[in-house]
Parts: structure tokens; sequence; C-alpha cells
């Protein structure tokens, strides 16, 4: 979850910016975005902007964030398994080699991010080499290799494009017709520029929000594909008592964001990044 909840910030906070620069910045220089047409192509360019800006800075930024360390040469004989491990399921799946990296959590996480297939990068916490068997740590790896293989993180920046597409146009025609309401309703000529930029910024998060509930709703497909695609590597019997290693782990909650791998269960399906684990199990041993 920890990818898709570090993507999601970042393209909410890039949009937000370029929602202040087509309010505020661009009525400073006598710039009004009034047609319709026009508005849509603006809200196209800035959706999609955004969304890829966040690809673009997936990496970096999960990096940074996690705390993890990419591994140049490995000095021991974990790191030595691990690159072995992921460069060859990745052969296996037919993708470039992504970096590897390792990340202090003590929790059983991992993720997959990067740009692309070309720019990829796979992270395991320290807590996950300790705490699962060589067979599990596989099925987890290979999960991670199946997203990049799946190209889910261009998939989710298209999407995500998309939504944020709708969201500044669907934001800014619902005030104006909100605006228009209370011109008719009244003397005023509808709400002031301060305003009316103050309800675009209130429904832009409404309608983010609803939107999140599609995109959520995405990822916990791609989830299921990802444990197909562990399955095929690794086999499913690996892929499924990895699961249900995270089921019986010692702790009862994933912890905070960094959670790539499973889920807290207490959490609302609608807004919830992936399946529940026993939905995963069930749906690898119907395979």
């Amino acid at each position: 979850m920890f990818r898709t909840l570090l993507f999601l910030a970042t393209n909410f906070a890039i949009v937000i910016v370029l929602g202040i620069f087509l309010n505020v910045i661009l009525p400073m220089f006598g710039i009004y975005i009034g047609d319709t047409g026009a508005l849509l192509f603006m809200a196209l360019a800035f959706g999609m902007g955004g969304s890829f800006i966040s690809l673009m800075l997936s990496k970096w930024l999960a990096v940074r964030s996690s705390g993890a360390q990419v591994i140049e040469q490995p000095r021991t004989e974990k790191e030595r398994w691990l690159i072995a491990t992921v460069q060859r399921l990745s052969q296996q799946a037919g993708i470039p080699m992504p970096e590897v990296a390792i990340f202090p959590s003590q929790s059983i996480n991992a993720f997959a991010t990067g740009s692309g297939k070309n720019n990829s990068l796979v992270a395991v916490s320290s807590g996950l080499l300790t705490q699962m068997s060589v067979d599990e740590q596989e099925a987890v790896i290979a999960h991670e290799i199946a997203h990049i293989a799946n190209g889910d993180m261009i998939t989710m920046a298209l999407l995500q494009g998309v939504l944020n597409t709708f969201v500044i146009f669907l934001a800014r025609i619902l005030a104006q017709v909100i605006s228009s309401a209370i011109s008719r309703g009244s003397d005023s000529r509808g709400l002031s520029g301060l305003a009316y930029f103050g309800v675009v910024m209130v429904l832009e998060i409404v309608l983010g929000i609803l939107a999140s509930i599609i995109a959520m709703w995405f990822s916990r497909q791609r989830e299921f594909r990802a444990d197909a695609g562990s399955a095929k590597l690794v086999g499913a019997g690996k892929m499924i008592a990895a699961l249900q290693r995270l089921k019986t782990s010692s702790e009862p909650e994933l912890q905070g964001e960094l959670v790539a791998f499973g889920i807290n269960g207490k959490r609302a399906e609608l807004f919830a990044s992936h399946p529940s684990l026993d939905d995963r199990i069930k749906a690898l041993m119907q395979r």
C-alpha cells in the first residue's frame, strides 16, 4: 500500500498546486478559462500532468520516505541471495533487472515502484528477511516483480490522470453552476473570486475522495493479478504460504503506511488498496 498511497498523496498535492495556478496565478495575468472546451483541455493537461509528474518522482520519493538503502554492491549472503532472486525472477518475467533495496522495518513489507519496466525498484523490509522462510520471501519478491511486469505503475498513472481530469473539470463546472444559482437568487453576480476558489477547492477534495474509491478498486484488482503472477513464477503454494504467514504474524496489524503486501483488515473496503488476505488466498486456491 505504501507505493499506492505515496503516489496518490504526491498526485493530490501536485493537482492542488496546479489548481491554484489555474484559479489564482492565471487570472492575475488576465487569463480566464471560461470556455468549456478550453477548460476541459486545461483539466486534461493538468490532470494527466500531475499524475505523470507523480509517476516520475515515485521511485525517488519512495526511497527517501522509507529510508531504503539501494544495494549497489551486495555485502552479505542475504543481500547476494536477494539480488540473485530478483535477477532470476525478472528474467523469468521478461523484464529488465530492477534496482533492489532494503528498508528498515520490523514489519513484513515490500513494494515495487518506478516510472516503468526500465526504471523500477523492488524494496523489501528487514523484517521480511528475518521473519519469513526463503520460499515465502521468494513469493513476495515474485509478487512485486509481477507488478512491474504487468505495467501497474503506468496503468495506475493513466487511470489517475483520467480521474484527475474529471475532478478538475467537474469541480469548476459545479462551482460555475453554484455561482449562477446564487446570482439568480439575489442581486449579486454570484461567487466572488476568492469564494469561487474556495468552493472549487472544497469540490476538488470531495470529488477527489470519490475518485479515490475508483483508484482503490483498481488497486485491489492489481493485487489479485500480482498474486497470480507470483503463483506463475514460483508456484501457488509458496504464494499462499506467504499470505498465510502474514495472517499468523505476531503483529496483529501491519504497521503504518509502509504496507505494500498486506492490508489492515479494519479499513473500509472501499478505500482499501489491497483485498483481504482471505480473499487473496481464496482466489489462489481457485486457480
